[in-house]
């Protein structure tokens, strides 16, 4: 990607509604996905209005997922505050990837792009990016898209969370992954990314097995990136990308 293209980066209305309207399909999912979060929080203790602050506030789907895991009486607030860091961590890295593309921006609205970064729009973002797309408006609507469906999720949790007693039952245990299998599916298809994939796979098995709660995402995120900087890139897609 040369640098004339990230340039030329602009944000405007026609394009937060574009990515919006590209987002609204993903959107299905993290409606499920919210309304998995709203039911948990509802049976681990959590009021109406503190499961509805914390989707608004937080935006962190796995994040809030581990922190319910922590929630008692006596909150272990470092342990919460590192777990929560730990499985972010990855967003350094992602608005790290697209700021060639932000730094035309002025201030304000990159920092809206990247507060409003998750791992769906950022790939759609990134994807744009790579293609020589100027607008950036899939970060900011795509990311608003997809927080409007979180709460709506969370909210419709909260709503129907008391009525749902095993929520294993209607397959709310493995929207999680079942959401983060179709982002993988839906990207870049190469023989090349086998291996950074089952390199993070096994490291996050191994993590969940051997190491402190939680610490399988960045183990497994690390693996996988350590990888995927070392082993050789596919020539020819990367001289496409420069085109």
């Amino acid at each position: 990607m040369t640098s004339s293209r990230s340039s030329d980066a602009r944000l405007d209305r026609a394009g937060t509604l574009d990515g919006m309207r590209r987002m609204a399909p993903l959107c299905l999912f993290v409606v499920a996905f919210g309304l998995a979060f709203g039911v948990a929080a509802v049976q681990r203790g959590l009021s109406e209005l503190e499961t509805l602050l914390m989707s608004a506030l937080v935006f962190a789907g796995a994040s809030q997922f581990a922190a319910l895991e922590l929630w008692g009486p006596e909150i272990p607030l470092v342990a919460l505050v590192a777990s929560t860091f730990a499985i972010n961590a990855r967003h350094l890295l992602m608005s790290a990837s697209l700021y060639p593309w932000l730094r035309g921006l002025p201030p304000r609205q990159r920092y809206l792009s990247v507060g409003l970064m998750s791992d769906s729009n950022w790939a759609l973002a990134a994807d744009d990016y790579r293609r020589g797309v100027n607008n950036v408006g899939m970060l900011v609507g795509g990311g608003l898209a997809l927080w409007l469906a979180w709460l709506l999720g969370t909210l419709l949790g909260v709503v129907f969370g008391s009525g749902i007693t095993e929520p294993e039952r209607y397959g709310l245990d493995v929207i999680m992954g079942c959401f983060l299998l179709s982002m993988l599916v839906g990207g870049a298809r190469s023989l090349t990314m086998l291996i950074p994939w089952s390199v993070a796979a096994m490291a996050a098995i191994a993590a969940m097995y051997w190491l402190p709660p939680h610490s399988h995402v960045i183990v497994g995120a690390l693996a996988g990136g350590l990888v995927g900087l070392w082993f050789p890139i596919d020539r020819e897609r990367h001289k496409e990308a420069r085109t």
